[in-house]
């Protein structure tokens, strides 16, 4: 190699254990949900509507693996190492179980077929890494995420998220309020509400009951700017989401076309 040659760097792959079998077929669908770019984005986006099968082979030996994890201790959870290609992608969001899941240190979630991830995250106390990286499609979070007040350490596929940095992909419409007489909280179009079901307050902590009321707002946690979504109890609660993070929408917002997000940075 000559004196003006450029020594190539190797770069270790981080998730290198963080992937399952491969055999079996397709471990998750594609999405292109958001677009790549400026130029592709689309003008509308909606929520995934996959309703999850709790009956499926993946979903009982997910829930089989919380158990193990919860009764061991362990700080390092990486479920979808030990499931088949075909049970990863019979898995579009996470049990609620994983609210036992206190002891765990550093959450992988690499390249999985998630479209959600329910509110009980946020029962995971002492969680300090969290790396959902290649998931993409997880265009969202729930706000939940922010009561894990140790997360310093995220690896997030940014480009998948609404409201990105990089291209500005749109968020899905909300509605402001909406009374129980209007809907089932407990029995929700995942496509419509981002959920099957709302039952308590991402802020209070306390129960859905009379109306519900749902925003976005951009926040920061770990590394990463994320989207959330707020599923709140009262106009009071929303008062008191703290304000998103600079550079984004300057308050929180229910989403839609018509929110004319700041500009695109390359």
């Amino acid at each position: 190699m000559g004196p003006d040659e450029i020594m190539p760097q190797l770069f270790p792959n981080r998730f290198a254990d963080a992937v399952g079998p491969g055999a079996g077929g397709p471990a998750r669908d594609r999405c292109g949900c958001v677009g790549h770019s400026v130029a592709t984005r689309p003008a509308a986006v909606s929520f995934h509507g996959d309703r999850q099968d709790t009956e499926a082979a993946g979903w009982r030996h997910l829930l089989a693996l919380i158990d193990e994890a919860v009764a061991d201790g362990r700080t390092v959870f990486k479920p979808f190492v030990d499931l088949s290609a075909p049970e990863r992608r019979q898995i579009v969001t996470l049990p609620p179980a994983i609210a036992k899941l206190t002891a765990v240190k550093h959450l992988v979630l690499y390249g999985t077929n998630l479209v959600r991830i329910p509110p009980e995250i946020g029962a995971m106390t002492s969680l300090e890494v969290f790396e959902p990286y290649t998931s993409h499609r997880l265009h969202w979070y729930p706000y939940e995420l922010t009561r894990c007040a140790k997360l310093a350490d995220s690896t997030v596929s940014t480009r998948v998220l609404y409201g990105n940095f990089k291209f500005r992909p749109p968020f899905p419409k909300l509605r402001p309020v909406t009374g129980a007489g209007e809907a089932d909280f407990a029995a929700l179009d995942p496509g419509v509400w981002g959920a099957d079901a709302v039952r308590t307050c991402s802020i209070c902590d306390g129960p859905v009951q009379g109306e519900l009321h749902q925003v976005w707002i951009s926040r920061r946690i770990g590394t990463d700017v994320l989207p959330f979504l707020v599923n709140a109890c009262s106009a009071s609660c929303v008062a008191a989401l703290p304000e998103p993070h600079p550079g984004y929408f300057p308050t929180p917002h229910t989403g839609g076309p018509d929110i004319v997000q700041p500009a695109a940075r390359r």
